[in-house]
């Protein structure tokens, strides 16, 4: 075990230091630095004004080779944005935002509660009534139930989400006035009314491809000789449902829910858009428009390391909901 979790973590340790090549590669070797300077102040300003703009942002120094250094000195390879680049990042040294010098490790943590209050009661909630779902339908299989559930399921996923958002908010925003269409307040005793609709239609939205996913799940163990042998020996089929087949049937479902957990922390892009939600998806739109660089480089980085860390997560998981599973066993394979 400790020896499989070690050979993953150096296995990710690999993955982050390609992402950030690819990182260097698109933020700094097709985007020159000076392109990123004339973003920032004005393609009219002196050349006086883009070398000091690129000197306080750590712009200043060459790509890969540093010539102002000697053959022999190993700063003609460190002193270099390159290895800058490599430093900040595994360092957490973000530094501060290109588009109004803010620092952006506070912009994070100014983000991270907002999109935390929408991405986990709308993890949680789609979860609950996907498995939900999908165990009742699989239970009336064959059925008229099974059928129209399936329809359901079919006629939600063709439908875009970007439909539910604007249908949702003019029906409980503005028809029905249940709650406010866009806001957000962290106040605890009316935060839950500026989350309400997103939720709602988050769960909406999601609905048809989970449930669809769950119930094939549960009908793959269905089969089983197992589910046989327990309704052999008298077991009921309410009994035969949770007891045997929602429980084995944990290791597709654990799979599903721990990649999921690396974009709780990223948020909505879309959701907090729409409904005003000050998050890190929100945080992301405005740095692409903004042309903030280092604001946007530092959260693809955040993302792709909690994606790792759900990868080797997720590994893990398996050998606590199911024994048989060894993971030293599964990587020899």
């Amino acid at each position: 075990m400790l020896v499989y979790i070690a050979r993953r973590l150096v296995y990710g340790l690999a993955t982050v230091l390609g992402v950030l090549l690819l990182l260097f590669v698109l933020f700094f070797a097709v985007t020159n630095p000076d392109d990123i300077a004339r973003r920032a102040v004005g393609e009219r300003a002196a050349p006086e004004t883009y070398q000091r703009w690129k000197r306080n942002h750590g712009y200043d120094k060459p790509l890969v080779v540093n010539s102002a250094h000697r053959w022999s000195s190993y700063k003609r390879y460190t002193d270099t944005l390159l290895v800058e680049h490599y430093r900040r990042m595994l360092s957490f040294d973000f530094g501060r935002s290109d588009a109004d010098d803010a620092p952006i490790w506070a912009r994070i943590r100014e983000g991270i509660g907002p999109s935390l209050s929408l991405t986990l009661p709308l993890f949680f909630l789609g979860l609950l009534v996907g498995v939900s779902l999908a165990l009742l339908i699989a239970f009336f299989r064959e059925t008229y139930i099974d059928r129209v559930g399936l329809l359901l399921c079919m006629l939600g996923m063709s439908i875009a989400s970007l439909v539910y958002i604007i249908g949702g908010q003019h029906l409980i925003g503005r028809l029905l006035k249940w709650f406010p269409i866009s806001g957000f307040d962290p106040d605890p005793a009316v935060i839950w009314r500026f989350l309400a609709v997103p939720v709602i239609i988050g769960v909406l939205a999601e609905f048809g491809g989970t449930v669809r996913l769950y119930r094939t799940v549960f009908l793959e163990e269905i089969g089983r000789d197992y589910v046989r042998t327990a309704r052999a020996k008298g077991a009921g089929e309410t009994r035969v449902m949770i007891r045997h087949v929602l429980r084995n049937a944990l290791l597709p479902i654990l799979t599903n829910i721990v990649l999921a957990i690396p974009f709780l922390f990223i948020g909505s892009i879309l959701f907090e858009s729409f409904f005003g939600i000050p998050g890190l998806g929100a945080l992301t739109v405005e740095a692409i428009n903004g042309n903030d660089f280092s604001t946007l480089r530092t959260i693809v980085f955040i993302g792709a390391l909690l994606f790792i860390f759900g990868q080797i997560l997720t590994d893990i998981s398996y050998t606590i909901a199911d024994p048989r599973v060894r993971l030293g066993a599964r990587v020899n394979q």
